[in-house]
């Protein structure tokens, strides 16, 4: 559900900045479903790409063999993603808090001696400055959904609507966020995550339950249509290829 409520997010033409896992599954359903022209950029370098398979890494071949063009990862940076020519960026997270900042690099309020030392930031910062917009994509829980991150690795809202404008970056921050219980958008106004859609079968109780601070809904909630036939289908195909 949660790889099927994202490709349904992608718009046909957009270009998307691509990571490994459940955004990569999303993005390539949806350029095989209602987005043929969905543009992937890949962190590697390749521009276009069109597997014919889910790649395992962002250095799997079939990436470069299938790209429009393959460039260097400085470029893609330098070039693509900082001076705004992204139109999404899917990230995922450890932590992310009622404003859609996200954590990646430690669980535990001390840096120095964390509880857990995580993966850390890559590119994701770049991502969720620039692009015009940044989707998420996380499994829900109180241990992932926090009122306030441990560490900031990617800025979100910061505190608030506002922020981003400060700190002077030009993309819209989080616009979406996905999760196995349901759809998340920021208010217009606060800029806080508010529920918008729960899947089906799923109530607004759990969503609450696995939320780790006063979760707010919005008055127009509404339930995510179910997978199609052929949109399992075709995820289907995806992974056992």
């Amino acid at each position: 559900m949660m790889s099927i409520a994202a490709a349904r997010s992608l718009r046909n033409g957009q270009r998307c900045f691509v990571g490994i896992g459940l955004p990569s599954t999303a993005a390539n359903l949806a350029r095989r479903t209602h987005a043929p022209d969905l543009v992937l950029v890949y962190e590697s370098g390749t521009l276009g790409s069109k597997p014919d398979r889910l790649p395992a890494s962002i250095g799997d071949g079939i990436l470069a063999e299938t790209a429009d063009a393959v460039i260097s990862v400085p470029e893609v940076f330098n070039y693509w993603l900082q001076p705004g020519r992204i139109d999404v960026g899917f990230l995922g997270a450890a932590q992310l808090d009622k404003f859609g900042n996200i954590n990646t690099t430690v669980i535990g309020a001390d840096y120095e001696h964390p509880k857990v030392r995580l993966p850390g930031a890559g590119g994701a910062p770049e991502i969720a400055a620039s692009c015009h917009e940044v989707y998420v994509v996380v499994r829900q829980s109180k241990r992932s959904f926090v009122e306030q991150v441990d560490f900031i690795t990617s800025f979100g809202h910061g505190r608030g609507k506002g922020e981003r404008e400060k700190l002077g970056l030009h993309g819209a921050g989080p616009t979406l966020v996905i999760t196995d219980l349901g759809v998340f958008r920021p208010d217009p106004e606060t800029a806080e995550l508010v529920l918008t859609e729960v899947h089906d079968g799923v109530t607004v109780e759990q969503v609450r339950e696995a939320t780790g601070w006063d979760l707010k809904v919005s008055p127009e909630l509404s339930t995510t249509e179910p997978p199609s036939e052929a949109e399992l289908k075709t995820l289907r195909e995806l992974k056992a290829a």
